[in-house]
């Protein structure tokens, strides 16, 4: 009769109870790749929809929305786009908008974020508590007062119109002065002492360490002045000025034809998110937390 001892028998169990976590750790993870897999299907799956629906005839889109192989593949709506419809014009209307949007937003929501920062002026803490007032105040709530607004300055269907407005956010104000607010005081000081002014220090010292907020806030403007609907619809009229949200929204309404045309429809929208998807998937280990970057600066 053999007899094992408790000190031959602690390895064996050790053994087996890591043997249980590990396949109990492997089985979580198997089960939550599992999810994360099946909610980007999800969110993919729309997106997949309309790219196979662009290549549809218009009776097979209707009578068959959801298949991801079309019967007949087709480049109709995307001739369509370049040829009866003014798809290029809105392009290069949405692109020049929005370069000088993200150009303007960089750089007045980083002044701004800076002075909230670093200027102590009266009434600083009240400005800095109506941005954040701001953003708690719904968008669609402000585009009858922006309307009568331009209409008064005269900016109504222009460009200046369109443009102006967005020039700057309480978001991005938001973002810069958290960013600057994690900076040290002192990085300025051996700056100060050279004699150099505010906006010197600004543009030279401060702003160069801002590089992750503002390459999160150039994505986060670029992305959104290229997506706006809202705004665009309050202030222009004119066809010349559509953008590609308006101009899509104008295909969808059934302005620039009959029928339902979901396959010219789709196509736009595709083209429309190209920039915007190669930008996100450029950038996006940039986009990180701000007060996390200026920690590391």
């Amino acid at each position: 009769m053999t007899t094992t001892t408790p000190e031959v028998d602690a390895p064996k169990r050790s053994f087996t109870r890591r043997k249980r976590i590990g396949t109990r750790a492997r089985t979580s993870m198997l089960i939550g790749y599992l999810i994360l897999i099946g909610l980007a299907l999800i969110y993919i799956y729309p997106f997949i929809i309309s790219i196979a629906a662009s290549f549809k005839t218009d009776a097979e889109a209707t009578q068959n929305a959801l298949s991801l192989i079309p019967d007949t593949v087709t480049f109709a709506a995307y001739e369509r786009l370049f040829g009866d419809v003014p798809f290029p014009q809105w392009a290069g209307n949405t692109l020049l908008i929005s370069t000088i949007v993200t150009v303007g937003r960089v750089f007045f929501d980083s002044l701004a974020g800076y002075a909230l920062s670093r200027l102590h002026f009266r009434g600083r803490t009240v400005v800095f508590v109506a941005f954040i007032a701001i953003l708690s105040v719904p968008g669609v709530v402000l585009l009858i007062p922006r309307f009568l607004i331009l209409q008064q300055l005269g900016l109504y269907d222009t460009y200046g119109g369109m443009i102006i407005p967005l020039l700057s956010t309480a978001a991005g104000v938001f973002i810069m002065k958290q960013f600057f607010d994690s900076i040290p005081v002192s990085i300025e000081e051996a700056a100060r002492i050279d004699g150099a002014g505010t906006f010197r220090v600004y543009w030279t010292i401060v702003l160069p360490m801002a590089r992750p907020a503002l390459v999160t806030l150039f994505i986060l403007s670029f992305q959104g002045s290229w997506n706006e609907l809202g705004h665009f619809i309050v202030s222009r009229q004119s066809p010349e000025l559509n953008t590609l949200t308006t101009g899509v929204a104008s295909l969808v309404s059934g302005q620039l034809g009959s029928g339902n045309q979901f396959p010219l429809q789709l196509a736009a929208a595709v083209l429309m998110t190209i920039p915007v998807a190669v930008l996100f998937f450029i950038f996006q280990k940039r986009i990180m937390n701000t007060t996390e970057g200026g920690e590391k600066g």
